[in-house]
């Protein structure tokens, strides 16, 4: 990656470009990559930082005595991220990679944690790389059960961009033959250990092939592609992989549209507003904002695609073409920055597994299984709409466990160099319906020097994050449908287990806040009217039609599955429109 490459917003005299890309994550990447190698000159806008592919992962490669804070957060990291401490992201190795939260602050009208990563890649660097596709069970069930509206495409409208997605990002994975979680173009699957291919095969006995429990299909080589070697098993993705061994923007899009010769790229780089032309409908670039001067600079290009990730997506827009919509480009609606979704997570069950005592495991396999839905299913009827599925894992205790009565001595270290009980764990993704009274908006109430709400115009303002820009209120939670599935996800799977003969069963929901499934959705869906959604079946905004919006902003509804790999297909799909478009001049 030559530096030429990285513009200096100062002094760059090139701001005109075929296509302007928004964000550089896992929607972002796609769209560089796809729309230079079909000969577009883009420009690739990160708010963050620079993120080197291998050099800047600057802990990947360390020993854990290496670590400062013995892989712990200081006091300072967590007054900066007290959202990130909520969860189990907040750890020594991957503090860098969040957002300092003071200065890009949101606000909870009802609880919301919001996990964002600002800097070359985003979070694709760090996710869970769990890749699964949507089927027509996904696809029709809104206008099936009159929830929400109807997706504008069906499964055969994407398949061909799976097969694309898949073969070039490398997913392992085996084929299941099932019509509800469709099979792809798989890499080897990784293996089950000893105790998950018991368990799979007593659920598969007992439930009568009804269940399935299976090897996750992961975003981690385990064959080599073109710049980039298999998985190491090493199990520390989220530091960033030097070996390329997973999916990211750095290791596979972003070289591929560096390739190309087309791409530019700017970080540091707030997209403020998309700029547009009243006259002619259409967008005319973006107004970006340097985080370092807080100047702003405008760049004018023939499309855009917005892949800032969801929330932030429908920031922007809310932030664009005010002078036409109040509500902001792509409000005409009414639904820009509703419906807003997530997978409910957060509970699940464990237990313990005896007669496998000779066996171990080896290797630290970042990958565990996966067993799809299977309630609304085949005649299957439940007290709540759609279902969930499970990923989870089974190992042997380490030494870390406590061993009570051998507190002190040779006897204790005898016991911790021997490995421990086999157990296994296992926890519920859900569906979440779109709820038009789910939704974020831009917080335009005031608050007094102490931050107590205020309608006093003198003793109060508005709040804003670090560059002055106003921020978003969140207002979405959990509803009647998600709370039943959640009694459910819990008691399937403790029957699942103890069916399988796992012993001493033990279930759990630690409650679950919408957003802290790391799968923001919707806020900007698609549909097939313009009266009752922000885009159309290609990602188009409705109200301009050379602005595409490809990452979790579009989705009309949010099935069970991991999310991802539905952005980067729809995100191909797109860019190849957008340029089939472009050269027949309809844009």
């Amino acid at each position: 990656m030559t530096d030429t490459t990285y513009l200096n917003i100062k002094s760059t005299k090139l701001h005109t470009y075929d296509a302007i890309v928004v964000g550089s994550g896992i929607s972002g990447g796609w769209a560089a990559k796809e729309l230079t190698e079909k000969g577009l000159k883009v420009l690739l806008i990160e708010r963050g930082q620079r993120h080197d592919h291998v050099k800047d992962y600057k802990t990947a490669s360390q020993d854990p005595w290496e670590f400062g804070h013995g892989g712990m957060t200081t006091q300072a990291q967590k007054s900066d991220y007290p959202v990130i401490h909520r969860g189990w992201a907040a750890q020594e190795a991957v503090m860098d990679a969040w957002v300092n939260e003071k200065d890009c602050p949101y606000s909870e009208i009802k609880p919301f944690t919001w996990w964002r990563s600002y800097r070359m890649g985003g979070r694709s660097v760090i996710w869970g790389r769990q890749s699964y596709r949507l089927s027509d069970l996904d696809f029709e069930a809104n206008a099936k059960e009159g929830i929400g509206v109807d997706w504008p495409i069906r499964y055969k409208d994407l398949a061909p961009w799976y097969d694309v997605v898949e073969k070039f990002i490398g997913v392992s994975g085996i084929k299941q033959g099932l019509a509800h979680l469709p099979d792809g173009q798989f890499q080897p699957g990784m293996d089950l250990n000893i105790v998950e291919k018991e368990i799979a095969k007593k659920i598969g006995t007992h439930y009568k092939n009804s269940r399935h429990l299976f090897i996750g299909r992961v975003a981690n080589l385990t064959s080599d592609l073109p710049g980039r070697s298999k998985c190491q098993y090493r199990n520390r993705c989220w530091e960033g992989c030097p070996y390329g061994g997973y999916f990211s923007t750095q290791s596979s899009t972003l070289p591929a549209a560096l390739a190309t010769g087309n791409l530019h790229i700017v970080t540091g780089a707030i997209a403020k507003q998309i700029l547009y032309d009243k006259d002619n409908k259409k967008a005319t670039g973006v107004e970006i904002l340097d985080t370092e001067d807080n100047k702003t600079y405008e760049f004018k290009s023939k499309i855009i695609f917005v892949c800032a990730s969801a929330l932030n997506s429908t920031w922007l827009m809310m932030n664009s073409a005010t002078d036409v919509w109040p509500e902001g480009l792509g409000s005409s609606s009414g639904e820009l920055g509703h419906n807003v979704m997530d997978h409910h997570y957060n509970l699940g069950a464990s237990g313990k597994m005896d007669g496998f005592e000779e066996f171990y495991t080896y290797g630290r396999r970042p990958n565990g299984f996966y067993i799809p839905r299977f309630v609304n299913l085949n005649g299957d009827k439940r007290s709540y709409l759609r279902g969930f599925g499970y990923q989870g894992s089974a190992s042997r205790e380490e030494w870390q466990r406590d061993v009570a009565e051998l507190g002190i001595g040779v006897d204790l270290k005898n016991m911790l160099t021997t490995p421990g009980q086999w157990q296994i764990g296992s926890t519920g993704f859900g569906e979440i319906l779109p709820h038009h009274d789910n939704k974020i908006m831009l917080d335009q109430r005031l608050y007094d020097k102490d931050g107590n709400i205020t309608t006093d115009t003198n003793l109060g303002k508005q709040k804003t994050d670090k560059w002055g820009l106003p921020i978003l209120a969140m207002d979405a939670e959990l509803r009647e449908n998600e709370l039943n599935m959640r009694k459910d996800i819990v008691e399937e799977m403790k029957q699942m287990f103890e069916n399988a003969g796992v012993k001493d069963v033990n279930i759990w929901d630690a409650g679950h806040n919408m957003g802290h499934g790391i799968h923001e959705m919707g806020t900007a869906r698609m549909g097939l009217d313009p009266k009752t959604s922000v885009l159309n079946g290609w990602n188009q905004v409705w109200d301009a039609s050379n602005v595409f919006v490809t990452d979790g902003a579009c989705m009309t509804s949010s099935a069970c599955q991991n999310p991802s790999l539905t952005y980067m297909a729809l995100t191909a799909r797109a860019a190849d429109y957008a340029v089939s478009e472009l050269k027949k001049q309809n844009l």
